[in-house]
């Protein structure tokens, strides 16, 4: 709880300066990338939370990569000032709540579809056509194909989930004969 508060604060303040700038996107592709990396690199994932080694070393480090990710020097200075106060650990934490704060701002919303089958264009497009109306703002939608669904599909919009698989169902059915015995 307190490093997602400390989360929060942290991505509105970087979420202010972005907004100054009006480059919410593109700081939201950078801190994404250097979030990647270090989900990928567990090595430079443990040597930026360990404590054994200095500050000044990791931040060496940390400059390093920020020399080959070509990112802004906004990014930068704010990947480094995350390193200063040992809150680097939390970068994904961050990197979530700015972008709900980016996906607020520019009326978005992410929504993820689970289906037995692949869709089709026409399908797709019709879906993200029906979530843009029943949420009021743009739909940015990804697709999963799930085996262990028998049917339908499970759509999960911000925290709210929309089950319509074949099991729910079956399920409900059977709790409704269940329920009447």
């Amino acid at each position: 709880m307190i490093s997602s508060n400390i989360a929060k604060r942290y991505a509105r303040a970087f979420f202010k300066i972005a907004a100054e700038e009006e480059r919410y996107e593109d700081y939201a592709q950078e801190l994404g990338l250097f979030s990647t990396l270090l989900k990928e690199s567990k090595n430079l994932g443990e040597f930026l939370a360990n404590p054994v080694f200095s500050q000044p070393d990791k931040k060496k480090v940390v400059e390093t990569l920020l020399a080959r990710l070509d990112v802004s020097p906004l990014t930068a200075n704010f990947l480094k000032l995350l390193v200063d106060k040992r809150r680097i650990g939390i970068l994904s934490d961050i990197e979530g709540c700015y972008r709900d704060l980016v996906d607020n701002a520019l009326k978005k919303v992410r929504v993820t579809v689970k289906t037995a089958f692949p869709l089709t264009g026409k399908l797709s497009s019709q879906l993200q056509k029906g979530l843009e109306g029943l949420t009021g703002k743009q739909v940015e939608m990804t697709v999963h194909e799930d085996s262990t669904l028998l049917g339908g599909v499970v759509i999960r919009v911000g925290d709210t989930l929309y089950d319509g698989s074949i099991r729910t169902q079956l399920g409900n059915i059977r709790n409704l004969l269940g329920e009447g015995r």
